[in-house]
């Protein structure tokens, strides 16, 4: 199954529980969701592809406050609140050659430092897998969703993609490129996933609040899971495991996500948790998501060789 991207099947700025689904797939499948990014103002002039549906979107209306364009939400039948949802990112592509980059006043890690809007358009070449900067470095590329989410808990209402939260969103989490599985706790009935801000490259932190901000296409297997006590997003890649926190303050980030190692590694590895502490200090790798969602993030990685 093949989800498009357009004014039907995208929702820009929110997450909200009762949103309609746009389509339906049982657990297991594999879906193909395409994505857009961005508003009028990041357009490039000429010499580009910008995908048709883009532009179609933005006929619909701008919305009043910032947010991104999701693709979804796709129903899971029989998922259930209490339930987790794997999400197995089995491809990810690009759908254009261009993709931006933007600093703003008052946003960022350094609000006050850059007083001037500057907007950059960064040519990708998809055959060589790099994206060209304005000063002639050809810098790899390693594209992901900055945003793979269910639907939050109803009682939240209608809420902004900014903020990472429990319900996975705006994680901006570059380990979760192809090949690598998110675990989201499931809130819903039908977990109603959505994905959407593609990014070509971005490093830990994302500092100045947008990563090579593109179109994706992403091939994801979705998978309810019964047998996972997981109530805050995790993930896997192919050597390691990945803990996550989120919150205003950077040390509390760290904390929650340290706390959910401690948790893993005792359940995988068998040991206790001041054993795990322990091995989380000795061969833990604590990273900085990102830094300019409101609600930051860290995540910490553990070698699954050292636990399984």
């Amino acid at each position: 199954m093949i989800i498009e991207a357009g004014p039907k099947t995208c929702h820009w700025g929110y997450f909200d529980a009762t949103l309609d689904a746009v389509a339906t797939v049982a657990s297991g499948a594999e879906v193909t969701m395409n994505s857009v990014s961005g508003g009028p103002d990041v357009l490039p002039k000429s010499g580009f592809h910008i995908p048709p549906e883009l532009l179609a979107i933005h006929e619909t209306g701008i919305p009043k406050v910032p947010g991104h364009i999701l693709t979804g939400p796709v129903a899971v039948d029989g998922a259930m609140p209490g339930d987790v949802l794997q999400v197995d990112i089995l491809d990810v592509g690009f759908r254009q050659d261009w993709g931006y980059n933007v600093i703003r006043p008052l946003v960022g890690t350094l609000p006050q430092d850059f007083d001037e809007t500057r907007k950059v358009i960064i040519p990708l070449d998809r055959d060589k897998n790099e994206a060209t900067m304005p000063w002639g470095l050809q810098l790899p590329l390693a594209p992901f969703f900055g945003v793979m989410a269910v639907a939050p808990p109803r009682a939240w209402g209608r809420i902004s993609t900014i903020e990472p939260r429990a319900h996975g969103g705006n994680l901006d989490n570059k380990e979760l490129v192809a090949g690598t599985t998110l675990y989201l706790p499931i809130h819903t009935e039908g977990a109603l996933f959505s994905c959407g801000d593609g990014h070509g490259a971005q490093g830990d932190g994302e500092v100045c609040v947008t990563a090579i901000e593109t179109a994706l296409q992403g091939r994801f297997r979705l998978t309810v899971r019964r047998d996972l006590d997981i109530t805050y997003p995790e993930a896997e890649t192919p050597t390691h495991v990945i803990t996550m926190g989120m919150h205003p303050d950077l040390d509390v980030c760290v904390e929650i996500a340290l706390r959910r190692m401690i948790d893993v590694v005792s359940k995988r590895a068998g040991i206790s948790r001041a054993e795990a502490y322990m091995l989380c200090s000795l061969a833990g790798d604590l990273r900085i998501t990102q830094t300019v969602n409101r609600e930051k993030g860290v995540h910490m990685m553990m070698a699954k060789s050292h636990i399984d």
